[in-house]
């Protein structure tokens, strides 16, 4: 918005004026951004969401499903009780009950509709709309001498198009708002923070490294170590009550994950589609966690080695990085992961739409592909090319993560929260 191309502010440069504080304005733009991206969706409103339409209209949602198929349309409470198919909710808790008060509230307005799973899918893009901006609102918070650079979570191509695929807002928000809290040296806060998070969505677990490795760079561990004991204290707090419950509904996220086979997005997937043979699972799992490991060990070593400190906004983001590429799966909504990180690490608008460039490909491959997915005879996406697109955004993800790099070697962060 207020940067030119490529790069950032210099000092002697004026600031835009407005007539709103950053805040409002960013607001505003979030709600017509967002309101864009509904819109995008509202063929697949209209139509319910039919096989291949979904895909082919690039509006696919797992939310209307799952209304169906894990029970809240019967109104099960989720973890302790199963749908009819017998299936428990595969989500971590937070997300639970965030999708559990979402179906008291399509109660209340199902008969506006036709159907309850269209009714709940308003209601969940509704309540996401919350997450959204307060993670815009987060970001700019965290830098305040440059509340822009949260316009680049606003116009993110990949923000936009893949924001209401599922819940991941959710945990998304909290990580920004326990960044918020660490720049403003409240480490308890930040703790139940991402507490929270995880117990929304499991990925926000190995951002913990990144704090380690900071004290670890700055001996200042007092302040990690009361971060980690906020952060255990409250995913414990969360999520006891549940598994005492029904430990068997609890524990199904955990065992659905952990047994998870090779899927759609990542690179062990694209492989298999460009003819070279299937990695057999135990073999993958050694591999996969082996290749995320050694990445840790590099990024430690950067993080010791390098002149001065980096920021945990880049050690974030490149450890996350360092997962989603060597996972086995690689959804299209994992990107949001990366995207406030990305802008609080590296807030370079050339950069950043050259990532996001790359994931538009991967996002419009995805459903083109899925749309003739096991059609001998189909017109869609051939399987090469869908690897090639796979390659494309993991290529692109490895790029700005080079960036970040390279600015961690020049002793560059001015930009990132310390």
């Amino acid at each position: 918005m207020s940067e030119r191309l490529g790069g950032s502010f210099g000092k002697l440069a004026a600031r835009p004026y407005t007539l709103l504080p950053p805040i409002y304005v960013l607001i505003i733009l979030a709600a017509l951004t967002y309101m864009f991206g509904y819109l995008l969706d509202f063929s697949c409103v209209v139509d319910g969401w039919v096989d291949p339409q979904r895909y082919m209209h690039l509006c696919y949602s797992d939310i209307p499903a799952l209304y169906v198929d894990r029970g809240f349309a019967e109104g099960i409470i989720p973890y302790v009780q199963a749908g009819a198919n017998g299936i428990y909710l595969e989500y971590p808790v937070g997300t639970g009950v965030f999708m559990y008060i979402a179906t008291l509230l399509t109660g209340l307005v199902s008969g506006l509709y036709p159907d309850g799973y269209r009714a709940f899918f308003d209601v969940n893009v509704a309540l996401l709309f919350i997450p959204f901006v307060i993670t815009v609102i987060a970001t700019a918070l965290t830098k305040p001498k440059d509340p822009w650079r949260a316009a680049m979570i606003v116009f993110a191509p990949t923000m936009i198009l893949a924001a209401t695929i599922n819940w991941d807002l959710i945990p998304i928000t909290l990580v920004s708002l326990a960044f918020l809290a660490w720049s403003k040296d409240r480490a308890t806060l930040t703790g139940i923070f991402l507490g929270l998070a995880i117990a929304s969505k499991f990925y926000p677990v190995f951002l913990l490294l990144g704090f380690v490795l900071l004290a670890w760079r700055t001996k200042t561990w007092r302040p990690t170590l009361s971060m980690l004991i906020a952060t255990v204290t409250t995913f414990l707090a969360v999520n006891i009550p549940f598994a005492i419950a029904n430990f068997e509904g609890w524990v199904t996220f955990y065992t659905f994950n952990f047994g998870r086979a090779i899927d759609f997005g990542s690179f062990w997937y694209a492989i298999t589609q460009i003819g070279l043979p299937t990695i057999p699972e135990s073999l993958l799992n050694v591999a996969s966690t082996a290749l995320f490991a050694l990445l840790l060990i590099a990024i430690a070593i950067l993080v010791k080695k390098t002149p001065t400190t980096p920021s945990i906004a880049q050690i974030s983001f490149l450890i996350l990085a360092a997962f989603v590429v060597t996972n086995k799966v690689y959804s299209p909504q994992y990107v949001l992961w990366l995207v406030p990180l990305a802008v609080l690490a590296r807030p370079n608008w050339r950069d950043f739409l050259i990532w996001q460039f790359g994931e538009v490909i991967y996002f419009a491959a995805i459903w083109w592909f899925l749309a003739g997915y096991g059609i001998t005879d189909s017109k869609t996406l051939t399987p090469q090319w869908y690897a090639a697109a796979t390659f494309v955004h993991i290529a692109a993800t490895i790029y700005f993560a080079v960036m970040v790099i390279r600015d961690v070697r020049a002793k560059s962060d001015s930009n990132g929260i310390s």
